[in-house]
């Protein structure tokens, strides 16, 4: 297992926006085989980042998700709607790994 760590720089005066993009995201990860862990917004503390976690069964499961993501209409609408609105100022992904054996 493969799991997608994201974090955000949002533009605070568009979290509506971004909510809106994180919605359409976590339906879109499920659908291409993912599970989205969910995204987790600005509440105390900073007031323009942003995280979202999710996972795939190995990175070969995610690089076909990614691949297949860049010709499938849905997710083209969602990419436009962060670039339309500019809610994202950037991100920066790491990939982890759960730690096996823990009992």
């Amino acid at each position: 297992m493969i799991t997608i760590h994201l974090t955000y720089e949002i533009d605070a005066d568009k979290l509506e926006d971004f909510e809106e993009y994180g919605r359409r995201w976590v339906g879109l990860v499920n659908r291409f085989g993912g599970t989205h862990h969910g995204y987790f917004l600005p509440s105390e503390g900073d007031s323009d980042i942003a995280y979202a976690l999710f996972s795939f069964p190995g990175l070969a499961a995610y690089e076909r998700y990614r691949t297949d993501s860049v010709s499938d209409p849905e997710c083209q609408e969602a990419f436009e709607l962060a670039r339309r609105t500019r809610c994202i100022k950037r991100y920066e992904r790491r990939f982890l790994r759960p730690l096996d054996g823990v009992s």
